[in-house]
């Protein structure tokens, strides 16, 4: 009975990992076959993909949408990765009734969708392209200011807190170290794990921000590579050999970082602490 039970559980995650992974597989097989091709179902690799490389540079600005879509996602990684670990280490350190309410309202603003927000922040940023332009629309500022954090960054941040040792903090303070020293020189240290988790989530996110560059960055040489690939799938006759070599490359980055900090992503998952 306990094999038979076994072989099920085997044979689901199978299944599942089979589900999760063939749109992968299916769209690295389609970058190498032509458009025809990918629309007739072909399952087997084909030798094109250099053909639609070729055509993808021919059609888009793909280095500069690639350096754009970095910018912008180490930006949004690193100040989220600041402030998101100091408010949710403030939140759990330093306790009071008034923090709890403060707290709870963020909580309460997951429940606000962003197509609620994008009329006034848009608006927002256009008053403050007359008063201050480098942080107006069709700036990389206008972009990263409204998702550099969130209030689930917060909130994972200061869950994870709660696996921290708090007698560090008494033996930092004995030996004589300022609030700001405690977290820099013994929280973040001690809490790797978690920031790779957080960094994972929010370059991902970034990267694959979609709806809110495109109602602020209006220029073509400022889009990122998510816009980009929508513009090739809008026209009259897609290529979807092309579109599919766009997909591939511009999903490398985020594999990329995700297998090399993967173990780290699932300790900090967890809330170990090391």
């Amino acid at each position: 009975m306990e094999k038979l039970k076994r072989i099920i559980m085997y044979v689901f995650l199978a299944a599942a990992a089979i589900v999760c992974v063939f749109p992968f597989f299916w769209m690295i097989i389609s970058s190498t076959n032509l458009s025809v091709e990918v629309t007739a179902g072909r399952m087997l690799p084909g030798a094109h993909f250099m053909e639609n490389f070729r055509k993808l540079t021919a059609s888009i600005n793909l280095v500069p949408a690639l350096w754009n879509s970095l910018k912008i996602s180490l930006s949004v990684t690193i100040l989220a990765l600041v402030i998101a670990s100091l408010a949710g280490y403030a939140f759990e350190i330093y306790r009071s009734k008034a923090k709890e309410v403060v707290f709870n309202l963020l909580l309460l603003s997951m429940m606000i969708p962003f197509a609620a927000l994008m009329v006034p922040l848009y608006q927002m940023f256009s008053r403050f392209s007359r008063t201050m332009p480098f942080m107006g629309i069709n700036t990389t500022v206008a972009v990263v200011l409204p998702t550099f954090t969130t209030a689930f960054l917060i909130f994972f941040f200061r869950q994870s807190t709660k696996m921290f040792p708090k007698e560090l903090l008494e033996a930092g303070r004995m030996d004589g170290l300022t609030e700001l020293g405690l977290f820099f020189r013994l929280y973040m240290p001690t809490m790797k794990t978690t920031y790779s988790a957080a960094a994972i989530i929010t370059f991902m996110s970034s990267w694959n921000n979609y709806l809110w560059p495109l109602i602020v960055l209006q220029s073509p040489e400022k889009r990122t590579i998510p816009l980009l690939i929508s513009n090739l799938g809008s026209s009259y006759s897609p290529d979807f050999g092309v579109i599919m070599t766009a997909i591939v490359i511009s999903t490398l980055p985020t594999a990329l970082v995700f297998f090399l900090m993967q173990k780290q992503f699932v300790a900090g998952m967890v809330g170990s602490v090391k």
